[in-house]
């Protein structure tokens, strides 16, 4: 796919928001393990759903895809090796490791691009206490062995996935299993997404004052699942109706558990203007001032958030994003790079950024193979005082393959360079 020139422009207009990904990798995962008939709508064909899809068809699930709805027939686990390709998803692997080490598949996981980088040691070393053992401590590796239940010690601090993935197994074991944490939970959102995931399912999980119990030999229920709207990516259109236009988004539950719904509470607190009603959210632009923002309960907003401080009046700190550094990229890396790369002024620290507000200028934008960096550098493109070319637009499929449909309808204008 080619480099994108993008102009400045004000964005304006009206969007149903995308569905999200993190509630569908859940669906999809909970109508495979119930192995009864049931339909999960609507589900995006981003690489991160092919990603889940095509694991959990590798394992024994069988479904077929309509449209925006994946509809599911039954599941018969694989018995022989199964190849389990998670391509570039860090939710498809930390997720379904301990579901296939649970079920009894002996199975081969690989990944591409900076998956195989990604840390699981956490999770990996406590499935090793469980039963499981690992060919290689970096993918590919192969899983011999069968999950068992007891107790398993987790970090709060690290990936929330880890969490999910054996709330998501330990039902399935005849002992079950409690999950206990040694340090404070960080994007506990995630983790109660699962949580209500399981409780559709009919899966029963017991709350414990640093954990959860996990009763063993449980049944997941089937039943059509409908896959709530995207607070993380809806994120972008609403910091760029924030910065310098009016953008309404339908669709977004104002009850959803999701973590990223703390967007609208960012953007208040940097003076932004939000409303609210049944059918939709709107943010305006309105004069804009730096504050500081905890990282730590909502890692995939900061590369908007960043861009959003860089046009604000004032210092924005950004601080507990250490776990930035682990995603699809480096992300205070390739945030700090993005803002440089069009002229704006920010110190990048081990685990925070400070970035000093007064707008973004003409340049070019690295989008590091990087999703949100890419879809960042678009929002900046659309209020910097010069035309932004960015680089690697492919990677906006990850998660939101219509992200440049919908930045069109919202006024703002690309086009091609080649390359």
């Amino acid at each position: 796919m080619p480099d994108y020139l993008l102009t400045p422009a004000r964005p304006h207009g009206e969007l149903h928001a995308p569905p999200s990904k993190s509630a569908a990798h859940r669906a999809l995962i909970c109508a495979a393990l119930s192995g009864e008939p049931c339909r999960v709508s609507p589900v995006s064909r981003s690489a991160d759903m092919d990603a889940t899809m095509g694991v959990l068809a590798a394992m024994g699930s069988r479904f077929t895809r309509e449209q925006a709805a994946v509809v599911f027939s039954g599941a018969g686990w694989a018995a022989a090796p199964a190849l389990l390709n998670c391509i570039e998803s860090g939710s498809t692997l930390r997720f379904l490791l301990p579901v296939a080490a649970a079920l009894g598949i002996p199975a081969t996981f690989t990944g591409e691009g900076r998956l195989p980088d990604r840390p699981i040691g956490v999770l990996a070393e406590q499935m090793k206490r469980h039963g499981v053992s690992f060919s290689s401590d970096r993918m590919p590796f192969t899983l011999s062995g069968r999950l068992t239940g007891g107790q398993y010690l987790l970090p709060g601090n690290v990936s929330s996935q880890f969490i999910s993935g054996l709330l998501f197994a330990l039902p399935l074991l005849p002992e079950g299993g409690e999950i206990l944490l040694d340090s404070p939970l960080q994007s506990a959102g995630y983790v109660e997404m699962t949580l209500e995931s399981l409780r559709g399912s009919g899966i029963r999980v017991e709350e414990l004052q640093n954990g959860w119990r996990v009763p063993g030999g449980q049944a997941y229920s089937s039943g059509d699942r409908t896959v709530e709207a995207d607070w993380s990516n809806a994120a972008f259109w609403l910091c760029a109706g924030a910065i310098g236009g009016k953008i309404r988004l339908t669709g977004l539950s104002p009850h959803s558990v999701q973590g990223d719904r703390a967007i609208l509470e960012i953007i208040r607190r940097f003076g932004g203007q939000v409303s609210q009603d049944a059918d939709g959210v709107c943010t305006c632009a309105a004069p804009l001032h730096g504050c500081r923002v905890d990282a730590g309960p909502i890692p995939d907003l900061i590369p908007v958030v960043a861009v959003m401080a860089a046009f604000a009046h004032g210092e924005t700190e950004i601080y507990n994003a250490a776990r930035l550094r682990i995603k699809e990229s480096d992300r205070l890396a390739t945030v700090s790079a993005l803002l440089r790369s069009l002229g704006g002024t920010v110190a990048e620290y081990p685990d925070r950024l400070v970035i000093q507000g007064g707008g973004l200028h003409s340049g070019t934008v690295d989008g590091a193979n990087d999703h949100r960096i890419v879809m960042a550098a678009a929002v900046a493109g659309m209020f910097s005082d010069g035309p932004v070319t960015v680089t690697g637009v492919e990677a906006v499929g990850k998660s939101y393959p219509d992200f440049f449909a919908d930045y069109q309808k919202l006024g703002g204008f690309y086009a091609p360079t080649g390359g």
